[in-house]
């Protein structure tokens, strides 16, 4: 197929660009498009923080015109062109993706604008503002010029308590030094309303059940002064209930391990009741042991109410992984409390059971990181709650059959994988109790699994893997993971002639498959803001530490366990992405990776499975796996038998930047750049003097290094991708090309992506998921 010129495809994008410039025929007849506003505010005075209020006052401006890029308005183009009888394919295309309907000046009112304005300006302190409006038209086109005039803004003097003899202004009195108002702000609503609600979450931490935000009321005097500032007092609204102004205190806690939602019906009878520390358990027969559960709930008998204590239990009690239903409800008891002497309230704690056992099989389409992709069949098996303490159990059985796509010369690789893994999750960390963490209760995890690898033309791997470890969520964003025990035997068997001339040909290579034993501590650290849909601008980050062989080597005194070399090593990587988000589900994604390894005392490399590689879908997609790296090596050039286990390294560093936009209805788009590439680090002298090492290895320690001019040797590539996307079930399918390759000449690195004749210039990659 004839490549079409890149001048021809620039050409036709600016002959459609230009086309949108003259979207004034479209317009109707009687209708003006509106093309904006712009806001001019006149001060007497420098203004403190006079830029976040233009912000917020431009904010109210609306409707917001069709945008325009270099002054033209593709969008707006777009969609009148799809309007036609027979728009065409394309125009409906780029209509349902990017088009925008038109925004008429007669959908404008300028005086509910200036309305806006004026109010605004009154909440943030500008009292007696003028604002005005004037408008332009020019032909098919109106614009309007909104002004505003700000005097001087008032300014807080005194803020201060009007007290009284109830009890409560005992506790708010205490709070005030918190204040997030001080001396010299600005009359600002939205701050009186944050620190309203500031004060009234204090109170509802010391008792006062019934407290409301409405119930504080501040009041603004300004009669003191000439120049402008104002004194604050707070107070609570006249006639406030008796109920509201009073602390209670919990009289009861009574628990129902075991409540049936459907039945709605509660074991009442007392022997089946069962007291631990002043908490009534009522369950008809046991299933959750009251000691254990106990140690979840942050509240007891004779305290005062505390509204972040019940919702921390709450969660406390629906993290177990025992229950689908939790509730806490409180009752008033019969109280003729008033003038301040409190009253109280029976709590009670109503626990749904998840199904005890449950068996299920799943039909699985697996895409890896390393390019392997095929069906797969999990059978698991689920016991919750196994010794009546929250503990679950999990048996897992797998079996796969899977195929290397998108990897040039090795596309005919295959593997047949199975594995049977064992899990048993604690919900509490031992040997620690569950009241030591307020936010939520680590669990303990205890794994076993056995793991079996057949990959055809070159090996067989078997492994046996294990780990004890804790999981627990520090707040909402922050999650930890540790695993003081984690240990891996594996033995590479029924090696082909094939691989094994891969093997000779690369001690690096063969070196990291003799490791057999991998034990060490993991620790992994993750703060992630993308799960909160209400953030614009979230962020995550993540960062992973992994030592190896230190216990081994103080037991053996040579390089061996059990007979079985061990490996030893220090890794860490850490993954930073920052997420933009706005209207119609676009986001626009970029990502920083590095991650480095280093081998040390007994060990001369990395273990394989422990290396770094570049390219694939989950990494550089104009490459394709393992083809990248290290540094600039090229195994094309020393007539490689395969290049697949010879593309990794001990230092990764990568970046990406995505686009994402929504096509159709659970089709999704984007627009990609990644970069980067693996290198070796350290001193491999002793594997170069290797009596079987070859022209090819030495080319690869030589070339793979990194060294000062490691920028030059980072790869680059573009490319775009579609996403069926259905309840974040992802199959995703990216065209990517090299913009710059770094194993070619350091002169003739840079190439035109997607119409130059350099060979692999596209690359299809087809994956589960997104690939950041």
């Amino acid at each position: 197929m004839k490549k079409l010129p890149t001048y021809k495809l620039l050409n036709a994008l600016a002959i459609l660009l230009l086309a949108s410039c003259g979207i004034e025929k479209f317009i109707p007849e009687g209708e003006q498009l509106y093309t904006g506003a712009q806001l001019d505010l006149e001060t007497g005075g420098n203004i403190k923080d006079l830029k976040e209020v233009r912000t917020e006052l431009y904010n109210l401006i609306e409707p917001n015109p069709n945008t325009t890029f270099l002054g033209m308005k593709p969008a707006l183009f777009f969609h009148y062109k799809a309007q036609r009888k027979k728009p065409g394919f394309i125009y409906r295309f780029l209509n349902k993706s990017f088009g925008e309907e038109p925004v008429y000046f007669s959908s404008v009112y300028p005086e509910r604008v200036e309305e806006l304005i004026l109010n605004r300006l009154d909440n943030n302190g500008f009292f007696y503002s003028r604002t005005d409006s004037e408008t332009h038209i020019e032909g098919k086109f109106a614009s309007v010029d909104y002004s505003a005039v700000l005097p001087d803004p008032y300014v807080l003097e005194n803020y201060t308590l009007e007290t009284d003899s109830l009890p409560i202004y005992k506790e708010i009195e205490q709070m005030l030094p918190e204040t997030v108002l001080s001396k010299g702000d600005r009359f600002d609503l939205n701050l009186l309303k944050a620190e309203r609600a500031r004060l009234n979450n204090g109170l509802k931490q010391k008792g006062y059940y019934n407290s409301q935000e409405d119930l504080l009321i501040f009041e603004a005097d300004t009669n003191q002064y000439k120049n402008r500032k104002f004194d604050l007092f707070l107070r609570l609204k006249k006639d406030v209930p008796s109920r509201a102004a009073i602390p209670y205190t919990i009289d009861s806690i009574t628990v129902y391990p075991n409540y049936s939602i459907e039945g709605d019906t509660l074991p009442l009878s007392a022997q089946n009741t069962t007291q631990v520390a002043g908490i009534d358990f009522v369950q008809s027969e046991l299933y959750f042991k009251p000691d254990l559960l106990e140690s979840y709930i942050l509240f007891n008998e004779g305290d005062l109410y505390d509204a972040n204590s019940s919702k921390l239990t709450s969660n406390r009690l629906s993290a177990l992984g025992s229950y689908k239903f939790v509730n806490i409800q409180y009752t008033e008891m019969d109280t003729t409390a008033t003038d301040g002497d409190g009253g109280s309230l029976a709590a009670d704690i109503y626990l749904a059971p998840l199904t005890k056992r449950s068996i299920r099989a799943e039909l699985q389409a697996v895409s890896k990181s390393n390019g392997f992709t095929g069906p797969g069949l999990v059978l698991t098996y689920h016991n919750r709650n196994l010794f009546n303490g929250g503990e679950t159990l999990s048996l897992s059985t797998n079996l796969s059959y899977e195929a290397q796509l998108s990897s040039g010369d090795n596309s005919s690789l295959s593997s047949i994988a199975a594995g049977i893994k064992a899990d048993l999750i604690i919900p509490r960390s031992i040997p620690f109790s569950p009241k030591r963490f307020k936010y939520a209760v680590p669990k303990t995890k205890i794994s076993l699994g056995l793991d079996f690898l057949q990959r055809s033309q070159l090996f067989t791997l078997s492994s046996v893997n294990s780990s004890f470890g804790y999981t627990w969520k520090e707040n909402q964003y922050v999650f930890h993971q540790l695993d003081p025990v984690s240990i891996n035997y594996s033995r590479l068997s029924n090696v082909t002639d094939e691989f094994q001339t891969i093997l000779d040909d690369n001690p690096f290579l063969r070196r990291s498959f003799d490791q057999r034993f991998i034990a060490g501590l993991m620790y992994g650290f993750t703060y992630d803001e993308v799960s909160d849909i209400g953030k614009e601008y979230p962020l995550y980050f993540s960062t992973n530490i992994d030592l190896a062989g230190n216990l081994f080597s103080l037991i053996s005194s040579s390089n061996t366990i059990f007979g079985a070399e061990f490996a030893q090593y220090a890794k860490v990587d850490t993954d930073l992405r920052f997420y933009m988000r706005w209207q119609k589900e676009r986001t626009l994604v970029s990502r920083l990776y590095a991650g480095w390894g280093v081998p040390y005392g007994n060990s001369e490399t990395m273990p394989f499975v422990k290396q770094f590689f570049s390219g694939g879908p989950y990494s550089v997609r104009a490459f394709n796996i393992r083809s990248l790296g290290p540094g600039n090596f090229n195994a094309e050039t020393e007539n490689s038998s395969t290049d697949y286990f010879d593309r990794s390294g001990n230092l990764k560093l990568e970046a990406n930047v995505e686009y994402r936009f929504p096509l159709l209805s659970y089709l999704k788009g984007a627009f990609f750049i990644d970069a980067g590439n693996v290198w070796l680090t350290g001193d491999y002298s002793e594997l170069e003097d290797d009596q079987q090492n070859s022209t090819f290895s030495q080319t690869l320690f030589t070339d793979g290094k990194f060294e000062k001019d490691w920028l030059t040797e980072v790869a680059v590539g573009v490319g775009f991708g579609m996403r069926l996307d259905i309840q974040n079930f992802v199959i995703r399918l990216d065209l990517a090309s090299p913009l710059r390759v770094p194993y070619l000449p350091k002169d003739n690195r840079w190439n035109t992506p997607f119409f130059s004749d350099l060979d692999n210039n596209m690359t299809l990659n087809f994956a589960i998921g997104y690939p950041f």
